[in-house]
């Protein structure tokens, strides 16, 4: 008896040695990454805008006159622009080709007339909403075509135009290239004509097309 009891101990002390350690957990879950939710686009860059995306835009370019519709001069001008777009609601068209965003704008340019050749009275400002389409082609190329409609104030006067107040009508096509989901170089042709109306004479009018060139910085609420 007082040999086996030792022999017991050493036994159970060896059995002990032999279990293997227990297995370490951790209650803590592991939160699963994703991509942040975009402001901006609603599946990915050319997928077509969110109703909540915005739009800053800055521009400069020049403009070719055309001694047509009356006009009886050919007004060549120097322009710059800076305009906010928000878009007005959510994708239209479907899967269709003209899939895209109707978009509000509102731009403020100004410049100067550089020909035919005049004093410091050849300046111009004026302020246009536009109504904007932007297509959703799924690549980083987004062409938009849109139609404005503003008041201008000037110091051009005769044959062409009278008056200090006069009108604006433009049509617009172009294109944002991105160059990340939220900036973009912008590139437009548009038509422009400046006119009276008839408010005043002469009003035969002023009538260009203009080549801008700029940076469109997108972003969302």
């Amino acid at each position: 008896m007082i040999i086996l009891a030792p022999m017991t101990s050493l036994t159970g002390a060896a059995d002990l040695l032999e279990q293997p350690p227990l297995a370490a957990t951790n209650s803590v879950a592991v939160a699963e990454l994703s991509p942040p939710k975009s402001r901006i686009w609603q599946n990915g860059v050319g997928s077509g805008f969110l109703p909540s995306a915005q739009d800053f835009t800055v521009e400069a370019g020049a403009a070719a006159g055309l001694a047509c519709f009356g006009g009886q001069q050919t007004h060549d001008l120097a322009l710059l622009s800076a305009s906010y777009g928000h878009m007005l609601g959510g994708i239209k068209g479907g899967d269709h080709w003209y899939r895209g965003n109707f978009e509000g704008r509102l731009e403020l340019f100004g410049g100067m007339q550089f020909h035919p050749d005049v004093d410091t009275d050849g300046w111009l400002i004026g302020l246009t909403p536009h109504l904007r389409y932007n297509f959703a082609t799924g690549t980083r190329w987004i062409p938009f075509f849109d139609l404005g409609a503003g008041v201008t104030a000037m110091g051009i006067g005769p044959p062409d135009v009278s008056g200090t107040f006069e009108f604006n009508l433009q049509a617009t096509t172009g294109v944002h290239w991105f160059l990340r989901d939220n900036l973009a170089l912008t590139s437009e042709i548009r038509y422009i004509h400046f006119s009276c109306a008839g408010t005043h004479q002469p009003n035969l009018g002023i009538n260009t097309v203009a080549f801008m060139f700029g940076v469109t910085w997108f972003f969302g609420k």
